[in-house]
């Protein structure tokens, strides 16, 4: 007798050995059992997840000889037919291989006769998004109005392509994927009825390959029964997969957690020698990642060195890295690049207080990672810098200068705010004046201006400004020599302008602009209040303000009077 692969052999016979779908057996459950029969279904779902059965269990129940009922007898002539795909009521159609509309036709030219041998004739049609516009059209008044006889059992896996006039006519059911722990347990008893030895591990990797479709599972445990000769174990699944399990993917975190390049690149040779599929190692990866996350998040105790920001910067990582497989030329290339990131974006390890500090170069050009810089790098940064004027001040020095001999210096003079303000308002009409736009201009707003006398004379070369610590992000060696341009351009002379970062000392332009519309939207406010006409007007019509704009903010091209 030749063999039935277990997918066919296997396949559910009634409602009860489905698994999976409850929601949607519930539903026909107890429709069937009511009496509450649509006359259109619309089965949709992924490959391999019940569709087809569910449809032909559901033609069995509607002709079973004993009644229509949720619990088909299985013995009856009829239910014996359905089962072997032979039952004359029961007209089952592919319809990727006639997508005419002549054949939708031919098809339902027989709608209106009774059953031969049934209660119900029932048009299976599988696959029915591949139906053409003109052969939908022809089977919309018959979806509609049915004769009594008649029940429609559509199937597809790609609902979206169905005109919406069609599914309006049907009663729809979304078949989920199955999740693997399920898929697995699944198999674990049919390995076990079949007398076949497996293992935990060997399941677990076929359930997550088969990707929610039981049919799927049972077409790779049968090809796992032939590689294995007889059983199914979790190496011989990994080799026939080229997955990974757990051990693997275990070592590539340690040696991820080491930093050391050297220890994660030898593993990815031997995955390669394995003929492993990257695409499900790094998966696996980004599993893993995601398990650790969650348990650091819940405070569990966690054998790890990553901390849980570096844990996060990873999986999004490993996240783009799975992305960007499907355009690498080679998988391995993409898999080893994804790891060499992570080792390469890892936060450098804080010095403890006890170790000697050591000199750090603090400057918003030329960075190119987070970790150390190599002698040679710094050496030639070193010659940049001495061919170059520096525009960039460091906000903190890196060295602590030393001491030196106390000498009495006269106590600080206090200036009151309105000194502030004065002394920085040629730089506030500088700043308005400069030719600038973008980021050079929100950089301009947010500085205040170290030696403002230099503005409105011709002595000093030199323009100092301060950037708020806030807004350091904006600064660059491009944007300051932007600006450099515009104030040699605005003065018409030539001057350096050089920027540091540190905490607010007298107000910005940005500030002063805020202070200056709230001054004008008090002041038209308080006009609007005190003005007898508004005030009448309110009272009379029962009115109210809505909002007060300034005049030239509202008329920004009104001539001043």
């Amino acid at each position: 007798m030749s063999y039935t692969v277990l997918a066919r052999k296997l396949r559910p016979d009634r409602f009860s050995a489905l698994v999976g779908q409850d929601h949607v057996v519930r539903a026909l459950i107890h429709g069937l059992d009511h009496d509450r029969l649509h006359h259109a279904y619309l089965f949709t779902g992924t490959r391999g997840v019940g569709k087809t059965t569910i449809a032909r269990i559901l033609a069995k129940s509607l002709n079973c000889e004993k009644g229509v009922s949720s619990d088909p007898c299985g013995e009856c002539s009829r239910c014996r037919e359905v089962a072997e795909n032979r039952f004359v009521d029961l007209i089952e159609v592919d319809a990727a291989s006639r997508t005419g509309v002549d054949d939708t036709r031919e098809l339902l030219e027989n709608a209106q006769y009774m059953p031969t041998a049934g209660r119900y004739k029932v048009y299976l049609i599988d696959e029915v998004h591949m139906l053409s516009k003109h052969a939908f059209n022809a089977l919309l008044k018959t979806l509609e109005e049915p004769p009594e006889h008649v029940k429609f059992l559509l199937a597809t896996t790609d609902p979206k392509k169905v005109p919406v006039t069609v599914l309006s006519r049907c009663l729809q059911f979304q078949l989920k994927n199955l999740a693997w722990d399920a898929i697995s347990t699944y198999l674990t008893k049919v390995l076990a009825d079949e007398g076949i030895a497996s293992d935990e591990q060997a399941l677990e990797l076929i359930a997550r390959a088969a990707r929610g479709s039981m049919r799927d599972a049972l077409s790779l445990t049968d090809q796992a029964i032939a590689y294995g000769q007889g059983s199914v174990s979790g190496p011989d699944v990994a080799t026939m997969l080229g997955a990974v399990g757990r051990d693997e993917v275990g070592a590539l975190m340690a040696a991820l957690s080491s930093g050391e390049a050297s220890q994660v690149l030898p593993l990815v040779s031997e995955l390669a020698g394995r003929s492993a599929d990257f695409e499900e190692v790094l998966g696996g990866l980004i599993e893993a990642f995601h398990r650790l996350a969650v348990q650091l998040s819940l405070g569990e105790a966690v054998e790890s060195d990553f901390s849980a920001e570096q844990v996060q910067l990873n999986y999004q990582i490993g996240v783009m890295g799975l992305r960007d497989l499907q355009v690498v030329p080679d998988p391995r290339l993409g898999f080893e690049m994804t790891l060499l990131r992570m080792l390469a974006f890892a936060p450098a390890p804080i010095a403890s207080a006890s170790s000697p500090a050591q000199p750090t170069t603090s400057t918003k050009k030329g960075a190119t990672g987070f970790g150390a810089t190599s002698p040679s790098a710094a050496s030639a940064g070193a010659k940049a810098e001495s061919s170059r004027p520096n525009r960039l001040a460091a906000a903190t020095p890196s060295a602590q200068p030393m001491p030196q001999p106390a000498i009495d210096k006269p106590a600080p003079v206090v200036k009151s705010l309105g000194q502030k303000v004065a002394e920085q308002q040629p730089w506030f009409n500088l700043a308005s004046e400069l030719s600038l736009s973008g980021v050079a201009r929100m950089l301009v707003n947010h500085c205040w201006c170290l030696n403002p006398e230099v503005i409105g004379t011709q002595d000093g070369n030199e323009l100092r400004l301060m950037l708020d610590v806030a807004h350091d992000m904006l600064l660059s060696d491009q944007q300051v020599q932007t600006v450099e341009r515009a104030v040699q351009a605005q003065l018409a002379r030539t001057i350096q302008v050089t920027m540091t970062t540190g905490t607010a000392q007298a107000s910005t332009p940005a500030e002063r602009n805020a202070q200056l519309a709230a001054a004008k939207q008090s002041e038209a406010e308080q006009s609007l209040k005190s003005d007898s006409t508004v005030q009448s007007l309110v009272a009379e019509f029962d009115a109210r303000v809505e909002k007060v704009t300034p005049i030239d903010e509202a008329f920004p091209h009104l001539p001043n009077v």
